[in-house]
């Protein structure tokens, strides 16, 4: 079993080129799988089968393995053995139709309305830097667009006349998204800025070298803004998520909210409406005659 694992493992690294970090994620999670058939005594990958493979993802998963680390395990598991079919070493595949137990869903961390625009209206330096990092922030809650947008955007999607930007999203997806007027005067004052570096191509957002401007160098910016207006941590998903819940708290449309964010699958948009849910909840208990506490007596 080893020595087809090893095969298996040479296959990646040479014929589909896999990183070395996704590679060794693999490795760890096929050993793992490896020791526990030979815990059972299962002698080869041809004897492993379904029952087995349900009973070792219980078994893991009550040891504290995340529902993530076990679907992965999985997807390991299935490469390993469209491999091994390839190969006419097995005939089968365990893994069809075992499936990880769900995740638990995360709700997405959102600035609250005050905290954005104590963020987007504090002091502005009146320089490169100052200007850059404004336009961007204001560009990430006025759009709601993902970190990848953002550093790829080009000159010619912005249309700051007609308060468009046209963006390239997952799967080569095009939108269009409206440019809010903070976000229009915030790049309007960024441009002449920009020229002055002497840019390297048409990216909207570069460096004082005229270099443009990476995901990890956005990251960095928008933490530390965060850090210097809001005392917190901030990164520009935080940003795209507020601009979602905000959206969706006040106009109540999530079809809309689902065609602004690029979302192909409006499941995907519907976790806005827990964030949502959880606002109207909080005005609720503060608001409602039945609903508030009453205030413990001396």
């Amino acid at each position: 079993m080893q020595a087809a694992l090893d095969a298996y493992l040479q296959h990646l690294r040479s014929e589909r080129q896999m990183s070395p970090h996704t590679l060794d994620a693999y490795q760890r999670d096929l050993l793992k799988l490896l020791q526990l058939c030979e815990k059972q005594g299962v002698a080869s990958w041809a004897k492993l089968d379904v029952r087995h493979l349900r009973s070792f993802v219980a078994r893991l998963h009550q040891q504290g393995l995340s529902a993530r680390s076990l679907a992965r395990l999985l997807s390991a598991t299935r490469g390993l053995y469209s491999y091994l079919i390839g190969e006419g070493v097995c005939q089968h595949d365990p893994a069809t139709g075992v499936a990880p137990p769900k995740r638990e869903r995360r709700l997405p961390r959102t600035l609250d309305a005050d905290r954005t625009s104590q963020l987007l209206d504090g002091a502005v330096e009146d320089d490169f830097i100052g200007l850059r990092d404004q336009a961007m922030l204001e560009l990430f809650y006025s759009s709601g667009l993902r970190l990848a947008e953002l550093a790829g955007l080009n000159l010619q999607q912005l249309d700051l006349p007609g308060g468009l930007v046209e963006v390239f999203g997952k799967g080569s997806k095009t939108r269009v998204l409206p440019l809010g007027r903070k976000a229009r005067e915030a790049l309007e004052n960024w441009l002449p800025q920009r020229a002055l570096a002497g840019p390297a191509d048409d990216a909207v957002f570069v460096s004082a070298k005229g270099r443009r401007l990476g995901p990890r160098a956005i990251q960095l910016r928008v933490g530390q803004a965060g850090v210097r207006e809001l005392g917190q941590h901030l990164h520009p998903h935080m940003l795209r998520h507020s601009f979602a819940s905000h959206m969706l708290e006040s106009s109540q449309d999530l079809r809309a909210v689902q065609e602004l964010l690029g979302h192909a699958d409006i499941a995907t948009t519907q976790i806005y409406t827990h964030l949502d849910f959880q606002h109207l909840a909080t005005v609720y208990d503060g608001a409602h005659p039945r609903a508030k506490r009453k205030s413990s007596e001396p």
